[in-house]
């Protein structure tokens, strides 16, 4: 039989790319939706039939249902996450589909989490926040604290050129992170950090060399330590390649009335005029993407740091490749945890190597 796999927000750049990561790696049937009929006729003439569109709103719960009952496979492209309910993941456990979503921020991953007892109960594999940032960054971190007798310290860096070849929907994404301080956890207990806070240079690898990042809200901030409870503190930065990006995205944390920020209108404003912005700066900044996991630890009874990278030339290419490659390894029975989890605790960093072997994604390793 035929597998079924259903990508919801397919049409944008991210689902696109997990589109064409399945198509790239498995023989499933996938169809992908978005609001628009328009799109449908060239989807399924490129792609030879093997992926087809689907009109759909996820507002239009009867079609939902009915789309989600015959597949093996949902994938949830659909963001910002930030405004999203959990209807589509408890639609899945209902059904008894496996899930899969790409989600990237700490309300949705919160509501998540807490359908992990039913969908245990369903058989209903579900594993969140996949993709590149969070996603293969997760499991990097894993793949280091495995090499500790005593896993201590996280220090997670992310990097993006230009618009990271994404949609306007990353935008959202960035400027929603701006809104509120968030809780972190710093040396064995919660602290509220604020948003863009605390500039920090990091030594990525070339083409970036030493990059200014910054504080941002991530969901690994708080699945991180839950994953690995001996950790003391998790850090999460972020910034953007040309630099003046990140000080523009400071003075919109910092200096732009608060109020202002919180306003819907703004954030949509914000965002289409910094995706024009990198439309040109796109042209001589690329729009890749570099990850850097910086564990410390107890090893052989020394304090120790075992640092991972990761550099791809398309950050929403490598997302497709992150999240699809959980959803191939769900599709040919290689990974199986009923229940609702994130990357970090979900896939095995045997499994990970593998998956990431076969896109040609090479994960660099040194002990500092």
């Amino acid at each position: 039989m035929t597998d079924r796999v259903l990508i919801l927000g397919g049409r944008g750049r991210i689902g696109s790319s997990v589109a064409q990561d399945l198509a790239n790696h498995t023989q499933a049937q996938i169809t992908i939706t978005g609001r628009s009929a328009e799109f449908g006729k060239a989807v399924s003439l490129s792609s030879g039939g093997q992926v087809q569109f689907l009109v759909l709103d996820l507002v239009e719960v009867d079609k939902l249902q009915n789309a989600i009952a015959n597949s093996n496979l949902v994938i949830h492209c659909a963001g910002p996450f930030h405004y999203r309910d959990t209807n589509v993941l408890e639609t899945c456990i209902a059904q008894g589909v496996n899930y899969v979503d790409v989600s990237d921020h700490r309300s949705y991953t919160s509501k998540a989490l807490n359908f992990s007892e039913q969908a245990a109960a369903a058989g209903v594999t579900a594993i969140i926040n996949t993709g590149i940032f969070p996603g293969i960054s997760n499991s990097m971190v894993r793949q280091g604290v495995e090499q500790f007798d005593k896993p201590e310290n996280i220090h997670l860096s992310y990097l993006v050129s230009g618009s990271g070849g994404a949609g306007i929907t990353v935008m959202r994404t960035t400027f929603l992170g701006l809104q509120y301080p968030f809780e972190t956890w710093i040396d064995g207990k919660w602290q509220v950090i604020k948003p863009y806070s605390e500039r920090e240079l990091v030594e990525f690898p070339p083409p970036y060399g030493r990059s200014g990042v910054y504080w941002f809200d991530m969901p690994e901030t708080f699945t991180l330590p839950k994953a690995f409870p001996s950790v003391k503190t998790v850090i999460t930065k972020f910034g953007s390649v040309p630099d003046f990006y990140n000080h523009l995205t400071w003075i919109a944390a910092h200096i732009f009335p608060k109020w202002l920020m919180q306003r819907r209108y703004m954030i949509e404003f914000l965002s289409h005029v910094s995706h024009s912005m990198t439309d040109v700066t796109n042209n001589f900044s690329g729009i890749g993407v570099a990850v850097r996991s910086e564990v410390t630890g107890q090893k052989d009874g020394k304090t120790a740091v075992y640092c991972s990278t990761v550099v791809h030339e398309n950050t929403a290419l490598a997302s497709g490749c992150g999240t699809g490659s959980i959803a191939q390894l769900l599709l040919e029975g290689k990974l199986k945890k009923p229940g609702v989890f994130a990357v970090e605790e979900a896939l095995p960093t045997d499994l990970f190597e593998e998956v990431m072997q076969s896109r040609g994604i090479k994960i660099n390793h040194s002990w500092l």
